[in-house]
């Protein structure tokens, strides 16, 4: 009996084995909780395009933006198809359990392939409002307690933001938003002093000189940018959140299958043709392997839930 189990178990790893070689047999679907032209779809039409070479199969992009990443999300663990892979910042969910009393999906749903690049995270004030560093706005809401107001959007970057004013002590009014478009016309009018998101979303407004960029929320400087301190430079690191994008897996997926898939997208990621094009869509190409991937994921986890425990917004 015990030959019989160690035959079945040997026969067992060389199915798996054999599956990760012989993988893709068919199609390969991303889906994306963001919509057409967002930075997150140009990076995944540049990478996939790369994998399609390689693996002799199409890698085709499925936007399903909306419901605060759910509706992407859903499609993904119902799908349980390891022809069916998320790509997804990893802001769009690490704040869920926060924001929602039941979940249709659980953390394990998610198993992180490979880190892709990090989105810019800007902190951006008006061009009108004469601060130029961060330290110069926190002096600035200190002289006007309850006179400034901060752009509030659903989500990780929101949670982070509010730490940071619960930890420099000042008393900026939350205007909530659910179109950052919106919120980033009115900052670059001057109707809002101060919010927190995308750099490719700031761009053409800081291009046309309304808007100005006093920190990136990310743990790194930006080559591109390489005059812009991080937060923590600037000497709050309570505001740092780094804007994480990567490919996820299905649970059952094989840890053989997974780091074949991981080591794939780690190398078309890395190829210096991508790099060129990503860097007017405010990310930077950053690959990184599935343990990597899990560590700086959890992380951010931990930052999100430090900061909703800082402001009293843990359940």
């Amino acid at each position: 009996m015990r030959r019989l189990f160690l035959a079945l178990g040997l026969l067992t790893c060389s199915l798996v084995s054999a599956h990760a070689q012989t993988w893709p047999q068919r199609n390969v679907t991303f889906i994306l909780p963001l919509g057409a032209g967002s930075g997150v779809d140009i990076t995944s039409r540049l990478i996939a395009d790369k994998l399609s070479a390689k693996w002799g199969k199409p890698v085709v992009i499925e936007n399903r933006p909306g419901g605060d990443a759910i509706v992407a999300i859903n499609a993904f663990v119902g799908a349980a198809d390891d022809h069916t892979l998320l790509m997804a910042p990893t802001s769009t969910f690490t704040a869920h359990p926060l924001l929602h009393a039941k979940l249709p999906y659980q953390q394990d749903d998610l198993v992180p392939i490979a880190r892709a690049t990090n989105t810019l995270i800007a902190i951006g004030v008006p061009a009108s409002l004469n601060v130029n560093t961060l330290a110069d706005f926190v002096k600035l809401a200190k002289e006007k307690p309850g006179s400034l107001n901060y752009a509030g959007t659903t989500g990780a970057v929101d949670f982070v933001f509010s730490g940071f004013l619960k930890d420099a002590g000042i008393d900026v009014t939350k205007v909530p938003y659910k179109d950052g478009v919106q919120a980033l016309n009115d900052l670059a009018e001057g109707r809002i002093q101060i919010y927190g998101a995308a750099y490719a979303i700031m761009r053409p407004q800081i291009e046309a000189g309304k808007v100005k960029v006093l920190a990136l929320m990310n743990k790194e400087r930006a080559p591109a940018l390489p005059n812009v301190p991080t937060a923590a430079e600037a000497g709050y690191p309570s505001l740092t959140l780094d804007g994480l994008v990567g490919l996820f897996g299905p649970r059952k997926m094989s840890p053989e299958l997974r780091d074949r898939i991981s080591a794939d997208v780690v190398e078309a990621a890395g190829d210096p043709s991508i790099a060129s094009k990503l860097t007017a869509t405010g990310q930077v190409v950053r690959p990184g392997k599935a343990a990597e991937f899990a560590a700086e994921i959890d992380d951010q986890r931990k930052r999100v839930n430090a900061a909703a425990k800082a402001i009293g917004a843990t359940k």
